[in-house]
């Protein structure tokens, strides 16, 4: 099932980070340029490095290891959880968590880690950044709000909020037209296309060429809708346990929720979107459960639309599942 010499998992936080051998057992490095380089002499040839995607602390790591040969697979935390609970561990530890993370990739085909390019790199430093000043915003539109409540709001409070907002709204629509400058140089072509596709919004055409690398990541839509989280899970067990079908929610959460805001216009001007939408409420289904069926309509049309480097074609789309 592995076809590597050794395999090793890697449990990382903030300072340091831990690594299990399949061969070697286990050893402890610093989180920093001095710790990689001594995992990368410790390697044997024909190995590969398993870890969980931690956000910020595994990233480094993958980059350094991916740029001087070595195979990397970055592997999702719900995984790794779910593998660890069906051993029924009693022990948990960043060592023991190592250990798990190395007899998974031992005995589960895992994904093969692509670094990113640095305009790949840059454009999802921008977006988490944009994300953080667009949540601030909202948070200083609710306290103004709640100032004009009361009535007789201080004019310097006053003041001191809507200068902030200024501010922040000079900074968003900065970093927003850098993300676009950034993509409309790498795939112009590409953007174009996507903003053809009624329902979809510059910003999610933007995010969708960011994290699927141009598309190139996968190989059909089944495997971008099962990376973005909107395929859906089945709760059924013998005639007692009959549960709603939901979304799995495994996978990429800010693009889901970008989605689901398209599916809204989707269902007014994208004919298909609009078709499957009536038909799954006219079948007595819930409307949230329709849009998450438009989230999935979207994503295989973008898919198609970027493969086949045509345009949005009305009568084409319609026949996509």
């Amino acid at each position: 099932m592995n076809k590597y010499k050794e395999t090793f998992g890697v449990d990382i936080s903030k300072d340091v980070f831990d690594v299990h051998g399949s061969k070697s057992g286990h050893n402890q490095y610093k989180n920093d340029e001095s710790g990689f380089k001594q995992l990368l002499k410790s390697l044997p040839e024909y190995s590969i490095v398993a870890m969980e995607a931690t956000g910020y602390y595994h990233y480094r790591l993958a980059q350094f290891l991916y740029k001087n040969g070595v195979v990397v697979s970055v592997i999702n935390p719900l995984s790794i959880k779910r593998f660890i609970q069906m051993k029924l561990a009693k022990v948990k530890t960043d060592k023991s968590d190592s250990k798990a993370i190395c007899e998974y990739a031992l005995t589960n085909e895992v994904p093969i880690y692509n670094a990113l390019t640095d305009v790949q790199s840059e454009c999802l430093q921008l977006f988490r950044l944009l994300d953080s000043y667009l949540k601030q915003r909202t948070m200083l539109k609710n306290k103004m709000h709640g100032e004009e409540v009361l009535g007789l709001p201080s004019k310097q409070v006053y003041r001191s909020l809507r200068r902030s907002r200024k501010h922040l709204d000079k900074e968003i629509k900065g970093i927003e037209s850098h993300i676009l400058s950034l993509v409309k140089a790498d795939q112009q072509a590409q953007l174009t296309l996507l903003t053809s596709v009624p329902g979809i919004g510059k910003k999610t055409a933007l995010f969708l060429i960011v994290v699927t690398d141009g598309f190139s990541k996968f190989e059909n839509a089944a495997q971008l809708c099962s990376y973005v989280g909107i395929t859906p899970t089945i709760r059924e067990s013998g005639s007692s346990v009959r549960g709603r079908a939901r979304i799995s929610k495994v996978g990429n959460r800010k693009l889901r929720n970008l989605l689901f805001l398209c599916s809204f216009n989707a269902c007014k001007y994208n004919k298909a979107c609009r078709e499957l939408y009536e038909r799954i409420v006219a079948k007595g289904k819930s409307k949230k459960l329709a849009l998450i069926a438009v989230c999935n309509k979207l994503l295989k049309q973008c898919f198609a639309i970027a493969k086949s480097g045509k345009p949005y074609d009305e009568t084409y789309v319609s026949k996509l599942g």
